[in-house]
């Protein structure tokens, strides 16, 4: 007895030690800087919201915010780092809503569980994606669009940031909503579809906001944005519900953490993210891209995610979508 009882007390002074030294860390961080992995190339959506909310973050803590880019795998690299690293609060993923959502319907394999290994601490923005084409179809309009593509089934093909991404379950929604056929062709990233879009390789495709710059100068034609709602900055772009096919395919950006980081780190950095988001440059950068700021509490994030993981999770079952 006197030995299970030996045992029983050094593991009780251990737990004691561990609880300690976790409220002690709590306590002093930060005291070093700060690091956000972005799972995505230089440039896309997600870059610019963790290089955009880095000095707010950073004064308000007063300590450096590194942004360390680190994409491959549809996001699962850069996800799969900060999955495994130490959870102190010195690691942190800004991420689209599809990697945390979307892709554990699509990939079998992943090395992390988006609900398990990584914790929900701040959203950052909605992000809608529009639907553009080239000049080139002879189309001014949704109605003239879809009419065309009936009429030439499997002429034409839409370009994605690659198989699972957002622009990608956009047209895969899309083309079943408007029931007409066209073919997927994936991408290393967003640039290099937009280019082709540009180019008229692919003859449509749905763009996260930097397309739009391409309206305006005549390069191309926005039909609709795909969202429950129009974008603040650009209202005069209807909704594609409203103008008779149903697809909704807004993402949620946001940061997370390891799971195991201290909740009083947790409620610190979303109360400085909330804080960061409402900078009025990164409000007007978020709004060019035709998306919105979403200053959320981590319950309204949570429910958040679990909506679109539900709405997403649904579509991909039914519509037997399978990237490996």
């Amino acid at each position: 007895m006197t030995g299970i009882a030996s045992a029983t007390s050094r593991a009780a002074v251990a737990l004691i030690a561990a609880c300690l030294c976790i409220q002690a860390n709590a306590q002093t961080w930060p005291d070093k800087p700060i690091r956000l992995i972005v799972n995505f190339p230089p440039g896309g959506v997600a870059d610019v919201l963790a290089r955009n909310i880095a000095p707010g973050v950073s004064e308000a803590l007063k300590q450096p915010v590194v942004v360390d880019n680190r994409p491959g795998a549809n996001g699962s690299i850069g996800a799969d780092v900060v999955a495994k690293a130490p959870a102190d609060g010195y690691t942190f993923l800004v991420t689209s809503g599809g990697a945390m959502t979307v892709d554990p319907f699509l990939y079998s394999n992943l090395p992390y569980d988006t609900q398990n290994d990584l914790k929900p601490v701040a959203a950052l923005a909605i992000v809608r994606v529009f639907l553009l084409i080239h000049p080139s179809v002879p189309a001014k309009n949704l109605n003239e669009f879809i009419a065309y593509a009936r009429a030439n089934p499997g002429k034409l093909s839409y370009g994605s940031a690659g198989s699972g991404s957002s622009p990608h379950l956009a047209g895969e929604m899309f083309t079943r909503a408007a029931k007409i056929q066209a073919t997927h062709i994936p991408y290393k990233g967003a640039a290099p579809a937009l280019n082709d879009l540009l180019g008229g390789q692919v003859q449509f495709m749905f763009d996260p906001g930097p397309a739009l710059q391409h309206v305006a100068a005549g390069k191309l034609i926005v039909l609709g944005v795909a969202s429950s709602k129009r974008a603040s900055r650009y209202p005069d772009i209807a909704t594609l519900a409203e103008l008779g096919v149903n697809v909704d395919a807004d993402t949620t950006f946001g940061l997370y953490a390891p799971a195991g980081v201290s909740p009083s780190v947790i409620e610190r950095m979303n109360r400085d993210v909330n804080r960061a988001l409402g900078s009025p440059a990164l409000v007007d950068n978020i709004a060019k891209l035709g998306g919105d700021v979403l200053p959320l509490t981590i319950p309204e994030f949570v429910n958040r995610q679990a909506a679109d993981r539900a709405r997403y999770g649904a579509f991909i079952k039914e519509a037997g979508i399978k990237v490996d």
